[in-house]
């Protein structure tokens, strides 16, 4: 079953409830800055938990201490979804830098 991409209007809700996330090329985006490679490294692990439990996996890139993530779901022909949305949510949730 194919997921329903969400409207234009609709991500821009979801936006204004997502610090620092900007819709991009098709995609919910954000970069994470941390204080070390490690701390990059823990959150990536602990985002891989969060988006395995949505069956949902993130497009992303770590370089040093920065965690580049964006978001979009493929079954709706890579458009963001609610999927997308929760698991952004849930990143800005496990995140402590912002």
């Amino acid at each position: 079953m194919r997921s329903k991409p969400l409207t234009k209007r609709e991500i821009a809700a979801s936006l204004a409830t997502l610090p620092g996330w900007a819709f991009e090329r098709d995609a919910l985006a954000k970069e994470f800055k941390f204080g070390s490679f490690r701390e990059a490294l823990g959150f990536m692990v602990r985002a891989g938990f969060e988006a395995e439990a949505l069956d949902h996996h993130p497009d992303w890139t770590n370089v040093y201490n920065r965690v580049a993530v964006r978001l979009n779901t493929h079954d709706a022909g890579d458009k963001v979804t609610a999927k997308d949305v929760e698991l952004a949510r849930r990143l800005q949730q496990i995140s402590w830098v912002g």
